[in-house]
């Protein structure tokens, strides 16, 4: 018999400060979400999106939390620590919404190429959250947000957050080692690593072609030469029709 719902859980007992308004990461219109909905898709672009201030509650610590709400310890923790990184992220960038929804809209993208291709989660979606956390210090310290720049004080960056989050060292080190070839793919190539350069170049791709420069061959062309993973080009090639 399974559990009812405790009053931690229960939407009845909530207050006015359980619900948030938040952008789409794809369209920019606002989504309206309870704070324990992982994601919800918009009615604007039909896309799923991530909740960026999910809260867990009482399941953060509730040894009945995987039956009150049907989802695993694992998958509980990998949101947990999500959230985490996703209010680091958006410290970081200062309010910076262009940054903080091309973000998430890769980390959106990366979870849908992870169901297909395999990987560490974890790795997957920290680098996914994380890999342009260097463009502010770049600009400081280069005058310049390119790519070079990014590779070079992203890692640092990435390594205060996800020590101070827990993470372990050798993952940690694979989500550093991510950022610091997000751009040129100098030295990298695990599975992970293709997920987050197929999941960027994703939203990249489509933005530039949005704003009116990208005709329907020219895309196709990038797809076919850029993406690292089947799942990413298939995704890439649905978006086009």
């Amino acid at each position: 018999m399974g559990l009812s719902k405790c009053p931690g859980q229960d939407r009845r007992f909530w207050k006015s400060d359980s619900t948030s308004e938040e952008p789409c990461p794809h369209c920019g219109k606002t989504i309206e979400f309870w704070k324990d909905d992982p994601r919800r898709r918009c009615r604007s672009c039909g896309e799923l999106v991530r909740n960026p201030c999910f809260d867990m509650g009482c399941a953060k610590w509730c040894q009945f939390a995987e039956e009150c709400l049907g989802v695993s310890g694992t998958n509980l923790m990998d949101e947990t620590l999500c959230g985490v990184l996703i209010k680091e992220m958006k410290k970081i960038f200062e309010g910076d919404q262009r940054r903080i929804r091309h973000a998430l809209a890769v980390l959106d993208y990366a979870e849908l190429i992870l169901k297909q291709e395999g990987g560490d989660p974890l790795v997957v979606k920290a680098a996914a959250v994380l890999h342009d956390i260097g463009i502010r210090e770049a600009q400081k310290k280069h005058g310049s947000a390119g790519g070079k720049y990014q590779e070079i004080e992203g890692p640092p960056i990435a390594r205060r957050i996800l020590q101070s989050a827990g993470v372990e060292e050798d993952r940690l080190e694979h989500v550093c080692r991510i950022i610091a070839d997000h751009h040129s793919a100098k030295s990298m190539d695990s599975v992970e690593f293709r997920i987050i350069w197929d999941a960027d170049n994703m939203v990249n791709i489509f933005d530039e072609a949005m704003g009116g420069t990208g005709e329907k061959d020219r895309l196709k062309s990038l797809i076919a030469e850029t993406f690292k993973t089947e799942t990413g080009r298939n995704l890439a090639q649905q978006r086009m029709v």
